[in-house]
């Protein structure tokens, strides 16, 4: 067998090019989504070098398109929608209806046809839920009312996306039969054909997979083995993308999303996250390289005008419609810039619908090039955009409420500060609370922290590796610090960056692995535990021998 394949090389081009160029754009503070386009570009076919295998990546990114979809249905929150749907549902819709119909009007303007257009301008509409998310986490604003409301913003966003992407072939198949001039009824048969069967397959999903879903996992969680549980929740991800795909005729994406948000619904849906993060991730990348690898850079050079346009429409049309919107709504002025701002870029959707359309013959291929380029500029402004609104609004970044909230919740001099509320922090803590020991949780996951806070625990949202968090927390006030992360080199970072506040604290951190121990105590960590040896331990002493 040789040594180089196409698959192999496409893949370890990818992942490698992917990793230094995200790296860089880590350390330039960009969201790494640009590097990865950047890398795409570097292996595809219109730059000198090295040049992937096309057709194979785009295979490849198909598979990341079923992951990122199925990701997306694991996070779909219908009550994070409800809880502001009077006006994340109007604002989304008409945000969405102005960028496509601004997107339209530059599209007549480059004498594309109707179609063309409109997905020209959906794919310009829909802003990118890493970018999105990471902007408020970085500011701390997701748990805010403004934050909530870009949240469900972006969800009504992509469910509108996602039936975009299922009618999007059976519309195409109209205008080419329109093209023909057919009957009314060749028109609208295949559109209902479409609908009927996203129909069918929805009704099954509802009726047959929430029991047969739910019921396989948790078979497989009784087995024991972790690696079949991970096994399982993979098949289910790509066998109903598939299934949905053979059966009923629909995309891959609408069975990866519905095999996501019925598992989200289990109480196993956050170790099914956990499990295939990595191998999402993974394709993640590979399908950003795959659209990087399809965009011509000759377009900065022959289109300046119309990429400036597309830029204006997605940095300046969609901020304006969506500041207006919320205003009318009677907001204030920060949450409607708030909203703006994370608004003001575009990603994954606007990459899988220009990919659709492109393929369907709907789009032309500059058309594609302007929103591959008009993503990237978007990507790399959005940061400094985002970072100014809300340093010029600092004063405003919490309401009232919370910041009432959380003067209540200060913790005492001389507390514990527990980091991470998993299976092993929500031990400690219950055991903390009995002895009525004064304690603050620190957990940056939004799903812990709101179960802490629940469960009546004073809670500190955000990074235990960010020192604002740390303080927020009361480091310096702290007398202990319980790091209970399953990570035990993130603990080693999270030790370094607590004592550097406070050179007192007692650390006691968890630890997997005798590597980890090693690691943990090589940075100075005084008490590390061993889940493996207090179990030898606490079995040897029962039975007599210890």
């Amino acid at each position: 067998m040789p040594h180089h394949t196409p698959l192999i090389g496409t893949i370890v081009a990818g992942l490698v090019v992917a990793f230094i160029m995200g790296a860089i754009a880590h350390r330039l503070k960009l969201s790494p989504l640009v590097g990865y386009l950047i890398a795409g570009i570097m292996v595809g076919p219109f730059t000198p070098g090295f040049v992937a295998n096309t057709s194979l990546a785009n295979e490849l990114a198909e598979i990341g398109v079923i992951l990122l979809m199925f990701g997306v249905g694991l996070h779909f929150s219908l009550r994070d929608l409800l809880s502001v749907r009077n006006i994340a549902v109007p604002g989304a819709i008409g945000q969405i209806a102005v960028a496509t119909l601004l997107g339209l009007g530059l599209s007549h303007y480059m004498g594309w046809p109707v179609m063309g257009g409109i997905v020209f301008g959906l794919a310009l509409s829909v802003a990118s839920t890493v970018v999105l998310l990471r902007a408020l986490q970085g500011a701390d604003l997701v748990e805010t009312r403004r934050g909530r409301i870009a949240v469900g913003w972006l969800i009504v966003e992509d469910l509108v996306m996602v039936l975009a992407l299922v009618l999007l072939p059976a519309l195409a198949k109209v205008m080419n039969n329109a093209d023909a001039s057919a009957g009314m009824g060749d028109l609208l048969a295949p559109l209902l054909s479409t609908l009927l069967k996203v129909a069918g397959f929805v009704a099954l999903m509802l009726l047959v997979g929430r029991r047969v879903i739910p019921w396989a996992l948790h078979w497989v969680v009784h087995t024991g083995s972790r690696e079949l549980f991970r096994l399982a929740v993979l098949a289910i991800a790509l066998g109903v993308a598939f299934g949905a795909a053979v059966a009923f005729d629909v995309s891959f994406a609408l069975g990866a999303f519905f095999a996501g948000m019925i598992l989200g619904e289990t109480p196993l849906s956050r170790r099914a996250t956990e499990e295939t993060l990595p191998l999402r991730d993974a394709f993640a990348v590979l399908f950003f390289v795959s659209v990087g690898m399809l965009f011509n850079p000759a377009v900065l050079i022959e289109q300046p005008l119309p990429l400036l346009a597309t830029v204006a429409i997605i940095i300046v049309g969609k901020s304006i419609a969506a500041f207006a919107i919320v205003r009318a709504f009677g907001y204030p002025g920060d949450t409607a810039l708030t909203i703006a701002a994370s608004l003001a870029q575009i990603g994954e959707f606007s990459f899988i619908l220009a990919t659709l359309g492109t393929g369907l013959g709907v789009l032309p291929a500059e058309g594609r090039d302007l929103i591959l380029a008009g993503a990237i500029v978007s990507i790399f402004l959005n940061p400094f955009i985002f970072s100014m609104i809300v340093r010029g609004h600092k004063k405003e970044e919490i309401e009232e409420e919370e910041e009432a909230e959380k003067a209540r919740q200060r913790p005492h001099i001389g507390h514990v500060i527990l980091v991470g509320y998993g299976r092993v922090g929500k031990l400690i803590a219950e055991r903390l609370a009995e002895r009525k020991a004064h304690f603050v949780v620190l957990e940056a996951d939004a799903e812990r922290a709101e179960e802490a806070e629940e469960a009546g625990h004073p809670v500190v949202r955000g990074s235990a590796l960010e020192d604002r968090h740390l303080m927020a927390a009361g480091i310096c006030e702290a007398r202990r610090l319980l790091i209970a992360v399953p990570e035990g080199f993130e603990g080693g970072a999270i030790h370094e960056h607590a004592r550097h506040l406070n050179p007192k604290l007692q650390v006691i951190a968890r630890a997997h692995s005798d590597a980890e121990v090693a690691h943990l105590e090589g940075m100075g960590v005084p008490h590390v535990v061993m889940g493996e040896r207090e179990l030898a331990a606490r079995m040897l002493q029962l039975s007599g021998a210890g």
